[in-house]
């Protein structure tokens, strides 16, 4: 069993408290950190886009980052969400331990 940090990105506040909300209550993170106020650049059906956006960062178990990425593309506004992981090489036992047991 590992664990694993999810980065996604929200069109604003609203969707990403309610996505957050969601992932923890079904269990699917322990955490999600909201962090406002990100300008994004990027490219999107052939131009450069400007926006800002609100991102998330889910702390999970590597197992359940299928069943998390579902959820959250069901519930966002989102044509192509942006949904990327890393696996947790180290850090904190104890913290590690309490991502574990408090997703299922």
């Amino acid at each position: 069993m590992s664990e694993s940090v999810v980065y996604m990105t929200c069109c604003d506040q609203e969707e990403a408290e309610h996505i957050a909300q969601v992932l923890v209550e079904k269990r699917l993170a322990a955490c999600v950190n909201m962090l406002g106020g990100m300008n994004s650049v990027y490219w999107w059906e052939g131009k450069i886009e400007h926006s800002k956006e609100v991102v998330l960062v889910a702390k999970t178990r590597s197992e359940l980052i299928e069943g998390l990425t579902h959820v959250v593309t069901e519930l966002h506004s989102y044509e192509v969400p942006c949904i990327v992981s890393w696996p947790l090489e180290g850090g904190n036992p104890d913290f590690l331990k309490w991502i574990r047991d408090e997703t299922s």
